[in-house]
């Protein structure tokens, strides 16, 4: 019996320990959970937080300026990795020290049965050193290539030609390429079917419950502090050109709506602000109202569900976190006529292109739109959310994958 008993509890401290009875997935490439924002950050603290299968353990890389150490968050097992200041290098090296201490870890505590998952393509020039490491190991390294970041306006010439040297290298050294847009990996398949990459398609999620609590003063101290009525236009996005700021901005200007325009965003004074006021002149306009960032989430859903419509005027690639919460929340949607947009909406949005007045236009139509109408536009983009994009659905679509690798 007391054998039995020893039996049983060392049977269990293996599993927890992460041996080969548990599949181990280790992560890299996001800040780290739990999150406060951005787009890998909450994909990592949603494929926790709704785990499903007891027989994974996630194992996730944390950003830390403080202290290495670890601690757990939704039943993950959460690592430090401190990396001093040192500008634009910064993300590099964090994924350069996220996978060495991956390495030791797996090395020391002799892991048999893992992966590793790497977001976004930052470390190309040295993916192949840890790529033989791992494989040594028998262990599959997996890649989400993100978007286009080689097209951000960002970026200087020299450090665009990098991440799309960075993207080569990283498509070619990975066992499997994780697209979260049809698009991407269309991309993927036709720019690098040179290496023949093996790739498959799972989304990005978002959520159509509201949050557990709502607090209705909260977002009205909010909407009385921005002087604001519902139904405005809402923009929610990273503030960098590509988002297309001064195409909507100006167009919105140009046209005769009594409504405003909310901005959340990480707005800072800026050479691209700068600019912005220079090229549209919002600073002229009181219906324009930068409110800065919103990482409330329960003040964010009450801002998205009482916009009349949402701008999205995202262009480079894949799935847009921002534009699923719109779809989640916002009645009604309108989309820069791009693949990415389009893939994911469908027919549950309205379209801009960047056509002189083309957004004026379109909000024309929006403004003319029926009570019943609007509800359909609504009803069809929850549809699409809860039938394509559900983090449910997207979260039994990756424990399916990293069990059967």
């Amino acid at each position: 019996m007391l054998f039995k008993v020893y039996c049983n509890r060392k049977i269990a401290l293996i599993r927890k320990s992460g041996s080969a009875a548990m599949k181990n997935i280790f992560i890299i490439g996001s800040k780290g959970i739990p999150s406060q924002y951005g787009g890998f950050e909450t994909f990592v603290e949603k494929l926790t937080e709704y785990q499903k299968s007891d027989e994974i353990k996630y194992h996730v890389a944390c950003l830390s300026s403080e202290i290495e150490d670890e601690f757990e968050h939704n039943g993950a097992r959460c690592f430090n990795v401190k990396i001093p200041e040192i500008g634009p290098a910064k993300a590099v090296y964090y994924d350069i020290m996220a996978l060495d201490k991956i390495y030791k870890y797996i090395k020391q505590n002799n892991v048999k049965n893992a992966l590793v998952y790497i977001l976004a393509c930052r470390i190309g020039p040295f993916i192949s050193f840890y790529k033989r490491k791992f494989k040594k190991l028998n262990i599959p390294v997996l890649v989400n290539p993100d978007g286009h970041e080689w097209k951000r306006a960002k970026w200087s010439a020299p450090i665009r030609k990098y991440w799309k040297i960075s993207e080569k290298l990283m498509i070619k050294n990975a066992d499997l390429v994780i697209c979260d847009s049809i698009a991407i990996e269309d991309y993927i398949k036709e720019d690098y079917k040179m290496y023949n990459p093996k790739t498959t398609f799972i989304a990005y999620g978002a959520t159509v419950n509201a949050p557990a609590q709502i607090n209705k003063d909260k977002f009205n101290e909010w909407k009385d502090k921005w002087k604001l009525d519902n139904g405005y236009y809402l923009i929610v996005g990273r503030f960098v050109p590509e988002n297309n700021y001064e195409l909507m901005i100006k167009e919105f200007i140009k046209s005769k709506t009594n409504k405003s325009l909310v901005i959340v965003t990480n707005i800072e004074q800026n050479k691209f602000f700068n600019d912005l006021k220079a090229t549209t002149g919002f600073d002229s306009d009181p219906r324009v109202k930068f409110v800065g960032t919103i990482y409330d989430e329960d003040l964010l859903y009450q801002v998205r569900k009482n916009a009349f419509a949402y701008f999205h005027g995202h262009e480079v690639g894949g799935t847009n976190p921002s534009l699923l919460e719109a779809l989640a929340t916002t009645s009604l949607n309108i989309l820069l006529d791009v693949q990415f947009n389009i893939e994911v909406a469908r027919n549950a949005a309205l379209y801009f292109s960047k056509k002189n007045n083309s957004l004026v236009e379109i909000m024309k139509e929006a403004e003319g739109l029926s009570e019943v109408e609007l509800r359909s536009k609504e009803k069809l983009a929850k549809e699409r959310i809860e039938e394509n994009y559900s983090w449910d659905l997207i979260i039994t679509k990756y424990e399916k994958l990293f069990l059967e690798l």
